[in-house]
């Protein structure tokens, strides 16, 4: 069997593998990435938020992002039957990036990983991990090529990047309930053949169907628009009594009056993916040898994009504490790996728990808006979750449910004191 040793072994050449990889590979780290498919290749995650420009930048992959002319995001808009609420990432709390990327996420993958070969990484796709076993902190793992040819590769550490391929979880045990009810999603691509002109054309938006259920609409700049529902799981299930994606879809497409004439009858470009109870998390983040970055150790809900700034916050961290280690710096991986990343995740599970439960809509769709807290709810959906100076981060666990129950109090009185 062939032999292969190297610094950092990523598995995965998604967002967080690619951003783990290329940090590494500008520090002098020898790395290898191995990526099960072969690209490019379908997967969903296409809004993005501001806090992943920081990430490509420094891993030096945004000019080669940006050179592709993806789409910008500079807000998000969400819907309420006739109450609409837009979020300027211009106008938030705090310091960092306005503004980001909606993309196709076979093209925008694609373009990562294309640059990460260009630097020189050695990335072999389509293959596939079968087994790892670790000697203290060095890992050996057998790999599959797409000719079936086995090879072991001899590693200091490994970053598993694997998103929903979950390698280490599945090998080692580590998957675990997550604490979010079971919801559930559906999405294509269309071509855009009704799309207004300017901004109503190309704004990212999130109509509510139902407090629990609400479609997304995600313009590209090639012509495209992604298209999806989100919902309980017997719900998502109930779209269909075939089971029948496509006609799903449309069922959901149907209920939205604000969609309905730009989508009806609008020809989709390959057969609807389901992701049935989508949210995951494990029984910990690292071990001796290994961190867990990205889907592979917790994915929450699509409803605010968090999926790939999480993926390429813990991937970059990954890397950078393992190049401390390598170092000689002694690291305390439960303090600066998993502690970290749990505060950010706790941030956005609240902001998700209160989405379905409907307080955060509550404060979305108050009237008068009022703009300090608008500034400060934005820089949270931007993906600034560690900045505590926000109190909308450091109170996260109170101050949503605190202030719908004064708005509806409010409500109520008026409307008492109207009959």
């Amino acid at each position: 069997m062939i032999q292969e040793f190297v610094d950092v072994l990523v598995i995965g050449a998604g967002p967080s593998g690619c951003v783990s990889a290329s940090y590494l590979h500008k520090n002098n780290v020898k790395v290898k990435v191995v990526e099960k498919t072969k690209f490019p290749r379908l997967v969903v995650g296409e809004s993005l938020i501001p806090r992943v420009m920081d990430h490509f930048a420094e891993a030096e992959l945004f000019e080669s992002l940006d050179a592709m002319n993806f789409e910008k995001k500079l807000g998000a808009r969400f819907i309420r039957g006739e109450e609409i609420c837009v979020f300027d990432f211009s106008k938030k709390f705090g310091e960092g990036w306005d503004w980001t990327w909606q993309v196709p996420r076979a093209d925008f993958d694609n373009t990562m990983a294309q640059e990460v070969v260009r630097k020189g990484i050695d990335l072999e796709f389509e293959s596939e991990v079968l087994e790892v076993s670790f000697e203290g902190k060095k890992s050996k793992t057998i790999v599959k090529d797409k000719d079936g040819n086995l090879k072991e590769i001899h590693a200091n550490f490994i970053v598993d990047s694997s998103g929903y391929g979950r390698v280490l979880p599945r090998l080692l045990d580590l998957d675990t309930p997550s604490q979010l009810d079971p919801h559930s999603s559906i999405f294509t691509h269309v071509k855009d053949i009704n799309r207004p002109e300017g901004e109503e054309g190309t704004q990212i938006s999130f109509d509510i169907l139902e407090t629990e259920v609400w479609l997304w609409v995600i313009p590209f700049s090639n012509g495209n628009t992604s298209l999806g529902v989100v919902g309980p799981t017997d719900f998502i299930n109930s779209l269909s009594e075939n089971k029948d994606n496509a006609e799903a879809l449309r069922n959901a497409i149907q209920k939205s009056d604000y969609y309905i004439k730009r989508f009806k009858g609008t020809e989709f470009l390959f057969e609807p993916v389901k992701l049935e109870n989508y949210s995951r998390a494990v029984k910990r983040m690292y071990g001796d040898g290994f961190a867990l970055t990205g889907n592979s150790s917790e994915f929450l809900d699509p409803v605010f994009s968090s999926g790939v700034a999480f993926a390429t916050e813990s991937g970059m961290l990954a890397a950078k504490l393992y190049l401390k280690e390598s170092q000689g710096i002694e690291v305390d991986w439960e303090v600066e790996f998993t502690e970290y990343m749990k505060r950010g995740i706790a941030v956005f599970t609240t902001y998700v728990k209160e989405w379905y439960t409907g307080n955060l809509q509550t404060l979305f769709f108050h009237q008068p808006e009022n703009p300090d807290v608008k500034e400060k709810i934005c820089s949270v959906l931007a993906g600034y979750v560690w900045n505590e100076e926000n109190p909308f981060v450091k109170k996260h666990d109170h101050v949503i449910k605190n202030m719908a129950y004064l708005l509806n109090m409010q409500k109520e009185e008026k409307e008492n004191q109207g009959s």
